[in-house]
């Protein structure tokens, strides 16, 4: 099970979220709002942040961005009341792996949490070497890519879809293959967050000429490699 951070203001919800998450076998801080909760991030270990978006002293995109400077890969998980596509595209601008609107059931947000935690535990071995593909390589136990000198740090979600791009390279990957991988549903706000996350990963490939991720409109993608 895991250490997971909870940063929600409204203190039912909070109470029976971490009352439910604790039933499950999950060791749960519970923290009412942004401030407080990047404090306790800064001085303790967590496996997994679930962040409220609207909270007060700051909010959670705010709070998200933050935990990302100290620690690129913890997985983030966001509760939001809006319904609007951009406050969704938001969360995953700032780092955010998934999220779940309000009203929720429980059922639903331990899935996305289950989601995570099988990611966590099929991790590759310390013996894993890095796989190369064109000028690159992409180490996936540290959830680094690297390009000739530079190097980026990648989100799980990051990391998820380009691996299953590199072992599908120059073949089609479709749509609803990477969000049943990754998220583990085939969503539309999902697949309007892959989108994002394509974007992001083009920005670290671009210094590598000999690779392209390609979109076939409204059906997938495809990392062609060539040289």
């Amino acid at each position: 099970m895991a250490k997971i951070l909870l940063a929600e203001d409204d203190e039912s919800l909070g109470f029976m979220i971490e009352d439910n998450l604790r039933e499950a076998g999950h060791e749960v801080q519970w923290c009412v709002d942004g401030a407080v909760a990047l404090s306790q991030f800064e001085k303790d270990d967590f496996e997994l942040c679930i962040l409220d978006v609207m909270m007060p002293k700051m909010d959670g995109f705010e709070l998200a961005s933050a935990i990302r400077s100290m620690d690129e890969f913890i997985p983030i998980i966001f509760l939001t009341a809006k319904s609007q596509e951009e406050d969704r595209l938001g969360g995953f601008e700032v780092g955010g792996d998934d999220y779940v609107t309000k009203p929720f059931s429980m059922k639903e947000l331990e899935c996305r949490i289950n989601v995570f935690i099988r990611r966590n535990q099929s991790q590759p071995s310390k013996n894993t070497q890095a796989v190369h593909f064109g000028q690159s390589s992409y180490d996936e136990r540290n959830l680094v890519y690297s390009c000739r000198d530079s190097a980026h740090s990648l989100t799980q979600m990051e990391g998820g879809i380009l691996k299953l791009l590199i072992n599908n390279q120059n073949e089609l990957v479709k749509r609803e293959e990477i969000l049943e991988e990754v998220w583990g549903e085939n969503d539309y706000f999902k697949g309007r967050s892959l989108d994002v996350f394509i974007t992001r990963l083009r920005k670290y490939l671009k210094n590598d000429p000999t690779l392209e991720i390609r979109n076939h409109h409204g059906v997938g993608f495809s990392l062609i490699v060539s040289g």
